[in-house]
Order: C-alpha cells, then structure tokens, then sequence
C-alpha cells in the first residue's frame, strides 16, 4: 500500500493589523492589536510549535497600497498592511521560544542589495538553527517604487531579469565564499578561521558589482530554503530555476494542476528534478466542535469582512462603490476614464453589484472549507490526493483563534489520518522536515555550482524568459 501523502501546514502571516482578511482585526479577542508587542510573536510562535504546524509564512510588503480613491487614506483607515513592521526581526523572538517550528520570510531583491541580505539570512539561519527560509518577491507596488528613488514601477520582466542577478550573488556568498572547514576555532593557535578556505567572490554583473568574503561562516543550510510565490510566465521560469517551495493557486484543481505541471517542468529544463519542488497553496479554514458552530463563525466572518478593504487590496483604479450596482462594469470604467485593459480581472459586461459581490467572495473557492474536524480533514485529503497540493498557508481570520482551533481540532485528525508528521525533535532544519533530506541544497541546484569556490568567475547563464 502507497504510503500517505502528508500535509505541509504554515500559517500566514504578516507584521501588520488588516493582512488578507480585511476588517477582522475588530472581532472581539483579536490580538491584531499586539503586532508591535514581543509577546505576541512569542505567544504565536508557542501555539504553532506545540501545535503540529511546521512553519509560520511572514509576508511582507515595501509600500502602501495607494491606487484606490487615489491615495493612502482608505489602507491607512483600514490597517491594510500599514502600520507595518520588518518581518525579519519578529524571527528571533520566535526562533528563541521554539525548537521545530520554520520561518519563511519575505524580501524583496528589486531594491536593496544582495551583499547585506545574505548577512542577514545567514545570521538567522545560525540563531534559528537552520529554520529559516526565503520567499523571493519582486515587489509589485507603485509607491514601493518610489520608495526607493524611482518614477515608476520596474517592468514585470525586468524585475526578474535583476533577481535572477540577485541570486547569483547571494549564491556565491552563501555556497562559494566559505569551505565548510574554514573556522577551526583553535585557541591553542589563536586561530578561528582558516585563510586559505575563505575567499572573494568578486561578482560583476549587469546590476552588482560584490567582492566578498561573505561575513558570515557557514550556516546550518547555507541557503535558506528558496519560496516563491508565482503564476507569472517569467515567475514560473524563474521559479524552475530556484526555487524549492512555490506558493501558487487556481481557481479550479485543474488551474493549480496546470500551474504545478508547468513549473515542474522549467525546473526539468534547469537540470532539477521534478519532486525538488512542493508546492503551497492559500486556504482557508473555518472549523467547529459542530457544523452549527462552524456556519456561526463563518457567518460572522463574512458579515465583518471590510469591501473597502478589500477594494483597496486589489488596487483597484476605480471606485465601483460610487457607481449603481445595476450599473454595468463597463459604464463605471467609462465614467471614470478607466481603461479595460488596466484592470483585466474584471468583467465589463457584468453589472457593478455583481463584481463586488464576487470580490468580497473571491478568496473562498477551491481551497477553503468550514466544517467540524472531520469534514475538514476529508476536504484537506482531497487537496492533497485529487489536487496534488503538498501544503497549505492558513489564511487567519481571528488572531489567535484560526490556529488554535487548527491545532485543538483539525491537528489530531490529521495525525490519525497520517496526513501531518509527528513531532520531529529539536535539530531538524527546515530543509530536512520539508524534504526528508540533508540540510543543503541537493546537487542539482544551481547554487551548487559555487560550492568550495568553484564556478565564481564564470558568469551564471541568463535567464530565458518566455517572449
């Protein structure tokens, strides 16, 4: 008998009030609130660990959502990911109260350097040890850009072209600049590191230009474990080359199998196999002691849910609110002298009342369930057999109630099941819990290439990006 496919289970989060479930941070006992207080992340961080999950997923963005109505104000009345904090630094706290729990946090390569980012990965991957991984984004927000000294956003493709530069950097920092054996840490000698087994890198690209030596000695994976999350053409070739985990959807199993099909095989076409990667999706979860219980919270829920919120989420350039709900899409794009192209998720032949109803349902579909335990184990076995998902980012709709309800109530059935892995023990990298293997990239990877100095003068392919 095949054995059973097992659940990967992060839960979602980010350093801010309103993340992706808008107007909830109002629910009574919602601790949105403490998102500055150290106790909230340490608190957090003890319920997931001695919960079953294997990984918290900090999101993380480098502006303010600005473009619906025309400036800030609706995402600042909101709590719409601002007031912010640095997701980075909420890993320590966590790390320091836990001991299998992972951290995938997000950054950007569009607009800080690689040199400084591998600093810091590689100190957190030594005080987490070895529970650290990246999620590599690109940034896609107009004011990010500005941020940051430009007019306007990078193009699309563009912003791959430099990340494709940024790895190829923090890789040789990571995998090339220090041999394994470098620090000898003899006091007899007076010698901690090695000479001879550390070396510059001396990258020179289009856009960096890094000498090295990595400062930091060699961590307990070296590399981070690689996330991405992606659909995009470019994401996905990007993604065949790097990353390890992807976090992607679809609105039908057939979309995410089609995704998953596609990425698996740009991973082939850089020389990986297809099983390097897994692949996460979003879901949602809403369980109950009983089916009443469960309709009273998702009840609950729906009625909290902010449409401004949610509108500005999406950027939206056109304030559909203003218009009539009988009114057609088409005649609000008009009237506001918005072009059909700029916002291509939106139908204009459907009428105004229809779009914001489908917009305030839109992140319910393939992957969410509301149930008592065993409805949503049964729904979550699905995913994983009939889907093909290998893991899923809970969406929080109540801070701490949607994970400590996941670990009271679905955990133990999952675990009956022999869907979610027992308690590993202290000393198992995110790396090995996630793939059951060695705590490096396995061979295959690109990065590979730099490991004991090998390669780093001699400039890493371009990156083929679909036309």
């Amino acid at each position: 008998m095949a054995e059973k496919k097992t659940l990967i289970v992060n839960l979602f989060e980010m350093s801010t009030v309103s993340h992706i479930s808008h107007g909830l941070w109002t629910l009574p006992g919602n601790n949105r609130h403490r998102l500055h207080e150290a106790g909230y992340w340490t608190e957090l961080a003890q319920l997931l660990d001695d919960g079953g999950f294997d990984g918290v997923f900090l999101a993380d963005v480098v502006g303010t959502y600005d473009v619906f109505r025309g400036g800030p104000e609706t995402a600042l009345r909101e709590g719409l990911q601002i007031p912010s904090g640095d997701p980075l630094l909420v890993i320590p706290l966590m790390a320091a109260v836990t001991r299998r729990l992972g951290f995938g946090v997000t950054f950007s390569t569009s607009y800080e350097p690689p040199f400084t980012f591998a600093r810091r990965m590689s100190t957190l991957d030594h005080l987490t040890a070895g529970r650290v991984g990246w999620n590599i984004v690109t940034s896609y927000l107009p004011n990010a850009a500005r941020n940051f000294g430009l007019d306007g956003e990078i193009p699309h493709d563009r912003r791959y072209e430099i990340a494709d530069e940024f790895m190829d950097v923090v890789y040789k920092l990571w995998e090339g600049s220090w041999d394994d054996d470098a620090v000898v840490a003899d006091p007899d000698r007076g010698v901690w590191t090695d000479p001879t087994k550390v070396r510059y890198v001396d990258h020179v690209g289009e856009t960096y230009r890094v000498a090295g030596p990595h400062l930091v000695q060699p961590s307990p994976q070296r590399t981070p474990v690689l996330y991405q999350a992606t659909g995009s053409p470019a994401g996905t070739e990007f993604a065949g080359r790097h990353a390890e985990l992807v976090f992607t959807g679809g609105r039908t199993a057939e979309d995410f199998r089609r995704n998953v099909a596609t990425m698996r095989a740009a991973a082939v076409r850089h020389g990986r196999a297809a099983d390097d990667m897994r692949f996460v999706v979003q879901a949602g979860v809403v369980v109950g002691r009983t089916e009443e219980e469960a309709a009273d919270r998702w009840r609950t829920y729906r009625e909290r849910t902010s449409l401004d919120g949610i509108l500005a989420h999406a950027s939206l350039p056109v304030d559909l609110t203003a218009h009539p709900p009988g009114a057609s899409v088409a005649e609000a794009l008009e009237q506001a002298g918005v072009p059909a192209s700029d916002v291509p998720f939106l139908s204009p032949s459907r009428t105004v009342g229809e779009t914001l109803d489908g917009l305030r349902r839109g992140r319910e579909g393939r992957f969410f369930v509301a149930g008592t335990p065993t409805v949503v184990a049964d729904e979550i076995e699905r995913w994983l057999d009939e889907d093909g998902v290998d893991g899923i980012n809970l969406r929080q709709y109540h801070s701490f109630d949607t994970a400590r309800d996941f670990a009271e109530l679905v955990v133990p059935e999952l675990r009956r099941r022999g869907r979610l892995q027992e308690d590993g023990g202290p000393g198992t990298t995110l790396r090995e819990r996630l793939f059951g293997r060695g705590p490096r990239l396995p061979d295959s990877h690109v990065a590979r290439r730099y490991r004991g100095g090998a390669n780093l003068d001699v400039p890493l392919p371009p990156l083929r990006l679909p036309a």
